[in-house]
Formats: structure tokens, sequence, C-alpha cells
């Protein structure tokens, strides 16, 4: 992997943790709930991070091993499962 797609991939990342956390400023789950374009946009947001997540190479992951890789990639299956065990 170059390192102009390594920097995309991250830079994926970082962009749509502050896309969610715009999303969601000042909301409770309960208006977060009720708003179906945010949880839209917030579930794709986790989606892209998982997908940048699993295209990162081992060799960056363990360059960088306090990062919970394993736990980032599986975020979007972590989120839907959040939300359909809570309804």
């Amino acid at each position: 992997m170059s390192e102009r797609n390594l920097s995309l991939l991250l830079t994926d990342i970082k962009v749509s943790i502050e896309k969610i956390l715009e999303y969601t400023a000042g909301m409770t789950f309960e208006s977060y709930e009720a708003d179906s374009k945010t949880k839209d946009a917030v579930e794709r947001n986790f989606e892209i991070i998982g997908e940048a997540a699993s295209r990162i190479t081992d060799d960056f992951k363990k360059l960088h091993p306090s990062v919970e890789w394993r736990i980032i990639k599986g975020l979007p299956e972590f989120y839907y499962s959040r939300i359909f065990w809570h309804q």
C-alpha cells in the first residue's frame, strides 16, 4: 500500500469520526433514536470507518499496537447489534 493510500484511509477514519461527533453533538439517545437522518448518517460513517480500518495493512497496524484495530474494524457490526438489541 502506498503512503498516499494509507494517508487517505486514515483521513477517512478521522473525517468520519469528526462527522459523527458533529451530527450527534447535544443529542440525547432518545433524540438520536427519533432522528432517522442522523441515524443514517452515523451508520454510514461507522461503515466508512470499518471499511477503512479493514484496508490498513498489518505492517502499519503492528507499528501502532496501542490502537484497537480489531475493535475499529468491527464498529459497524457493534453499532448495528447495539441498536438492534436496544429496541
